[in-house]
């Protein structure tokens, strides 16, 4: 194994370091290809973009994914998020930063994400549907759906975080 890839992941529960398990890019690419095929989906959804990542920090802190945390905290930030909106994401439901859609977005990634725990309830699917016509319900789930899936590859196979370098760029309306 090269040193690249025993760069080491940290398991939350214990603090202990751990060498990458697997390169699941690597070792199926065509299941990459079908997760990008879910992101494709959303990118051309008329979902704004800060709202999606905003989607994908909250799954990714209910997860405890790292790898993911860092992607899309750098990836908000690049495209106009707000530094102290990023770091309220965890409270979201104290913070008054957050707009009705959003915190919509961010109640219904809870209860998809913790599915077993909340059965995805009326009253927050109502409020979700309030605020999202039909294809952006589709787009926002299947937005909740990704994320989780990177989730349990990155934390599954122990990807490290930190390395991330965002490509993005904030779209004219977007900045804050």
């Amino acid at each position: 194994m090269t040193e690249r890839r025993r760069a080491a992941a940290i398991n939350a529960d214990s603090g202990e370091q751990h060498d990458v398990r697997l390169d699941y890019a690597a070792a199926a690419p065509d299941a990459i290809e079908a997760m990008r095929g879910l992101e494709l989906v959303v990118e051309s959804s008329t979902l704004e973009p800060l709202l999606v990542e905003l989607v994908k920090v909250r799954a990714s802190q209910i997860n405890g994914c790292a790898y993911c945390l860092d992607m899309h905290t750098k990836d908000a930030r690049a495209i106009g998020e707000d530094e102290q909106r990023l770091h309220l994401v965890a409270v979201w439901r104290e913070a008054p930063s957050f707009t009705p859609r959003e915190r919509a977005a961010l109640a219904w990634t809870e209860a998809l994400t913790l599915l077993p725990e909340t059965g995805a309830p009326d009253d927050v699917y109502a409020a979700m549907a309030a605020e999202f016509d039909p294809p952006e319900q589709v787009a926002l789930t299947l937005a909740i759906v990704a994320i989780n899936g990177w989730n349990r590859l990155a934390v599954g196979f122990r990807t490290p975080a930190g390395t991330y370098v965002s490509h993005r760029h904030p779209e004219p309306s977007a900045v804050r």
